[in-house]
């Protein structure tokens, strides 16, 4: 490195945590330049033969890079890619580029360039992370078909010779999956979020990454010299000595971290003085199940089902969805699975469904709301889930309840599917625990009332905490009122536990206040009966609860309580946790 270059500091977001320190590979990842040119009706035919010739050799890539991950990875981590092959073979895709071809008369790339922006436009403008990053997804298969329809090639990242840090504009889940992750030490994008697909494919490969740095690729130069922490969205170009000097120690310090972590592996999360409790993790899709396992987690407290809504033009069949279901449970088994019914609606809605935007999607038509009134949509997952459910370790919930009518009807139509199940001989779990989800502040007030219909809660603090302070999550004007540690959300929480508790219930949660390390003491000293986070952070949590006593968490939650700023319960929950656990602490700020 050059004295006379400068250090320079960027902030992104985090989405893979740990230190990677290396020289930069800059990876040109924007769209190709296409050309547009009018073509004669004869010429047409022509076209066709040349699109349809790309789509099936796309294809054929697709299905070899599920091969070589299957065979590298698992047959989880190669499952991703199924949202890529369905578009791929999405009829309504093929017949808009054909019917423009024929009615516009230009060459197929460009009017396939133009088909494939329509889609991930729409995506891009829904304001629900998860679904806004499957734009990602959809400009990665266009990207592949123009590839193939120009006769390009793209650049090869599993050929490297020696350690990278890779720096892209974007970064495709498939060129992630390719990924060497022995020579790849990290990578930083301009674009991305914690939900893309890119994101979970970095965390499954445990490699350090930060998304939404901007314009990165522009500032940076092949060779450069960088450091990125992925845990707290730092990124370092031309670092200086000092700089290296530190990092280097804080590296040294995780690998013996994460060395004593791996302890925890099989060891229960069970605090000095012997209370028990369950630390799961949330998955989005099948192939997380690995990440879960080699985590040490105690099941999935929750699965997210919009996966299967996405990226197709039709409704998932029952049969897909009990495929799914059952081998996410046999794998987990006899762990348990809590499958919660699908969110969709308000902002997640299919393009199918030819439903409008609403102007309010988060108060709108979503959740339990839209399975409630579309009940052929509901009933089919209902079906499969509980046909998965004869397994015996699975449990079913409902998200988004906002009064004690919504549980009562939807466990009618369970017990109505139950009924039909048993008719045909069909096998099923017939003591399946069901639970809701806790994230509206009328659920939270009447938690007393709903427990009498429920076997569980979980508590979905997301959406509980921007519902209760009127904050929304990713306005960044607004983001620094959104703080689980709110005295008005920590009273909603303790009442939440103290309610569910009076009727013999368990009470969990699933929300991102699950793997804040000072939440979880004064959530084990509230009662909480389980915890469910990112799997990558179980070792953590587990290394905090059997750090302390459940004594000295009780004190710390009815001090807590009394607070009357978000500050002051920092500072205590900070203190006991540099107690408990100091290079956790240390790590966290």
């Amino acid at each position: 490195m050059k004295d006379s270059k400068k250090e320079i500091v960027y902030k992104g977001i985090p989405v893979s945590p740990g230190i990677a320190i290396g020289r930069v590979y800059l990876y040109d990842s924007k769209e190709d330049t296409v050309s547009k040119y009018k073509i004669k009706e004869e010429q047409i035919p022509n076209e066709i033969a040349r699109f349809e010739e790309a789509l099936i050799k796309t294809r054929h890539e697709l299905i070899g890079i599920q091969d070589k991950i299957a065979k590298q990875m698992g047959a989880e981590h190669a499952e991703i890619f199924n949202a890529h092959l369905l578009f791929l073979e999405d009829r309504s895709v093929i017949e808009q580029v054909i019917k423009r071809l024929e009615k516009e008369k230009y060459n197929v790339e460009y009017i396939f360039q133009q088909v494939g922006e329509k889609y991930v436009e729409l995506f891009s403008k829904m304001e629900d992370d998860y679904l806004k990053e499957r734009a990602s997804d959809i400009r990665d298969f266009t990207k592949r078909v123009l590839c193939n329809l120009l006769g390009r090639k793209k650049q090869d990242l599993s050929a490297f010779k020696e350690e990278v840090v890779i720096v892209a504009y974007d970064l495709s889940p498939s060129d992630t999956a390719l990924m060497h992750k022995e020579l790849v030490k990290g990578f930083v994008t301009d674009i991305g979020g914690k939900t893309s697909h890119t994101a979970i494919m970095a965390r499954s490969l445990e490699i350090p990454a930060i998304v939404g740095l901007r314009d990165i690729s522009r500032k940076v130069k092949s060779g450069d010299e960088i450091i990125i922490d992925g845990s707290h969205g730092v990124v370092t170009l031309n670092p200086s000595k000092w700089t290296q000097g530190k990092y280097s120690v804080e590296i040294s310090k995780l690998d013996r971290l994460n060395e004593k972590l791996a302890e925890l592996k099989d060891l229960p999360a069970e605090t000095l003085d012997g209370y028990r409790l369950t630390v799961s993790a949330n998955i989005e899709l099948p192939h997380d199940v690995l990440s879960v396992l080699s985590h040490g987690a105690e099941g999935i407290g929750l699965y997210r089902t919009e996966f299967f809504y996405l990226n197709r033009p039709d409704f998932p069949s029952e049969e897909e969805q009990y495929q799914a279901y059952k081998e996410v449970a046999e794998k987990t088994y006899p762990n348990p699975v809590i499958i919660r019914t699908l969110d969709l609606g308000g902002d997640k809605l299919s393009p199918q469904l030819g439903v409008s935007k609403e102007m309010n999607p988060f108060l709108g038509w979503r959740a339990i709301r839209f399975c409630l009134e579309r009940q052929d949509i509901f009933r089919t997952q209902l079906k499969a889930i509980l046909r998965a459910s004869a397994i015996g370790n699975i449990k079913l919930m409902y998200p988004m309840i906002s009064s004690v009518d919504e549980v009562i009807q939807a466990n009618k139509i369970v017990e109505e599917i139950k009924v039909s199940l048993d008719k045909n001989k069909v096998s099923y779990d017939k003591e399946i625990e069901i639970g809701v989800m806790i994230e509206i502040p009328s659920a939270a007030i009447t938690s007393d009332i709903i427990a009498k219909h429920v076997d569980f809660f979980s508590i979905g603090t997301n959406d509980l905490i921007q519902y209760s302070i009127a904050v929304d999550r990713v306005n960044e004007k607004v983001a620094y009122l959104y703080e689980p540690a709110n005295p008005a959300v920590l009273r909603l929480i303790n009442k939440v536990i103290e309610n569910a508790h009076a009727e013999n219930i368990w009470v969990g949660m699933c929300g991102e206040m699950a793997g804040d390390l000072e939440m979880t003491l004064l959530l084990v000293g509230m009662g909480i009966d389980e915890l469910s986070a990112s799997s990558i952070i179980v070792p953590e949590i587990k290394k905090v609860i059997r750090s302390a006593s459940l004594k000295d968490l009780k004190a710390l939650s009815e001090k807590a309580l009394k607070c009357k700023m978000s500050s002051q319960v920092r500072r205590l929950a900070g203190t006991v946790l540099k107690k408990v656990a100091p290079e956790l602490a240390s790590q966290a700020n």
